[in-house]
Formats: C-alpha cells, structure tokens, sequence
C-alpha cells in the first residue's frame, strides 16, 4: 500500500504571482485582502498557505518575479550605446509600461506599499530595495558613460541616476492618477532636452 503525502499542486505557480500581482499593484500590500487575492488567483486559502506560507511572502514572490521582468527591460535599454540613447530608452520603455492597457496603471513598485503600518515595513523594505537595484544598474550604466567621456563635463552618474529614477517614479504616480502615454512622454521629451545638453 502506497502513502501521498498530499495531494500535488494543480496550478502553475508563474500564473497566480502574475494574478496575485494585479491585485497587490491596485490595493496596495494592506488593502490586498486575502479574500481578493484568492479569488483573482483562483486558488483557496489552505493552497496559498500551503505554497507561500503567508500573505507576506507571497508578495515577496510576486514582487520577485514582477522585478525580475522590469529590471531585464531596464538592463535591456540601458544596453544602447550611447548614454543619452540609454535614458532615452529607459524612460519612454518606462512610459510605456506605466500606461500600458493590459496592466493597472502606474507601477507595483511604487503602490505596492510606500504607506505601511509599522509591522508591514518588511513590504516596504522590499519596493525599496527593487527601486535601489534599478537605480543601481542606471548608476553602472552612466558610470561608464562618464569613463567613455560620454556625458557632459561635471555631469556626476550618481546624481543623474536618481534624477532620471525620480522622474520614472513621478511618472509612475500620474500614470495612476491617469496620465496617459503621450502625457508622459512629453514629459520625457523636456527632460532630454534639460538632461543631456553639451
């Protein structure tokens, strides 16, 4: 006689974090309630349990898997080879992500959970260390722009990379406000004017 030591999951795992991240991103990591969250990932509370152990580190994982997909597109248009193509590249890709119509509008970075409760400030931890590793990528790449002679004299890559996090971050809170495509990216055109000017 053979023994299960339970019955084997019947979701894919990639498909609810994807779900459960709609939810985070409108609600907010406290607003999410557990009720909302299994629902959307059509799964029952004892199944989120038994994978994710907790509200908590299923948000870890799903803003994992959501950072991991905008950090490749940030390292993807950070690629181009000039710094003013790089943070061109950034910000418009940006722009079209905070806007896009088959996503909430705005980022899960950002409203994920800037506000928490004290004992929630783990969540907030988390956005902040995403913010800061795409901040650092931005830094790596106008580093080396500087060391190529590829940005204005003066011009220091540290400053420049909170600059241009700063104003996607902006974006990020009219997008959910409901500015649209071409608002942000006459935005973006203003900035490039001021950013890169020799």
């Amino acid at each position: 006689m053979t023994t299960t030591t339970g019955r084997p999951r019947t979701f894919d795992e990639e498909t609810v974090l994807d779900r459960a991240a709609v939810v985070f991103w409108r609600h907010g990591y406290e607003g999410a309630s557990l009720s909302a969250l299994t629902s959307a990932m059509g799964i029952n509370r004892p199944s989120l349990y038994a994978t994710f152990g907790s509200k908590r580190e299923l948000f870890r994982r799903t803003f994992a898997r959501y950072h991991d997909t905008k950090l490749a597109t940030a390292r993807a248009a950070l690629d181009r080879p000039t710094a003013y193509a790089a943070i061109e590249a950034f910000l418009r890709t940006s722009a079209d992500g905070l806007t896009a119509g088959d996503q909430p509008p705005g980022c899960l970075s950002v409203q994920g959970g800037l506000a928490c409760s004290p004992e929630n400030a783990p969540v907030s931890e988390i956005l902040a260390a995403g913010r800061a590793a795409t901040e650092s990528a931005l830094e790596q790449r106008l580093t080396r722009a500087a060391s190529e002679g590829d940005l204005p004299p003066g011009m220091d890559p540290r400053s420049l990379a909170r600059f241009v996090m700063a104003l996607s971050e902006g974006h990020a809170v009219h997008a959910a406000a409901g500015a649209t495509t071409e608002d942000l990216q006459a935005s973006v055109d203003v900035a490039l004017r001021a950013l890169l000017t020799r």
